[in-house]
């Protein structure tokens, strides 16, 4: 184990389908999987990666206060996702499930879309320009 390790700040992105959100980040943002642990009632925990920008998934669980935007019926939280290409990475998601909010277009010096993922999560990708 090192001696230290350095101060991050992943998010944890609570979802009502953990095994079809898995599939939706792959598919949508080229996640790739670098931790898993499987529930005992079928739900899942992963850690995911978007070359090299980390964010967990895992079940909504009341019980401990973990709720998924759709039970909340909103969220307050956007996840930033900068990117080489907005273009392709937007078209992408749309193609995996997600919605579009506002297509990628240049304002406030950045390319930039918004758009919801099918598990209630807002996104909004782009890159300075």
């Amino acid at each position: 184990m090192p001696d230290t390790i350095p101060t991050s700040i992943s998010p944890w992105l609570n979802v009502c389908d953990g095994k079809k959100a898995l599939s939706f980040y792959q598919n949508a943002f080229a996640a790739v999987e670098t931790f898993h642990l499987d529930g005992d009632d079928e739900s899942i925990v992963a850690k995911l990666s978007v070359n090299g920008a980390d964010f967990w998934i895992g079940e909504e669980s009341s019980d401990v206060a973990n709720r998924s935007p759709q039970s909340l019926n909103g969220t307050s939280v956007r996840m930033i996702l900068t990117v080489n290409n907005p273009d392709e990475v937007f078209a992408n998601a749309l193609k995996a499930g997600a919605t579009e909010i506002f297509p990628v277009s240049e304002e406030h010096g950045w390319r930039l879309g918004k758009l919801i993922d099918p598990f209630g999560h807002c996104w909004e990708i782009g890159r300075p320009i």
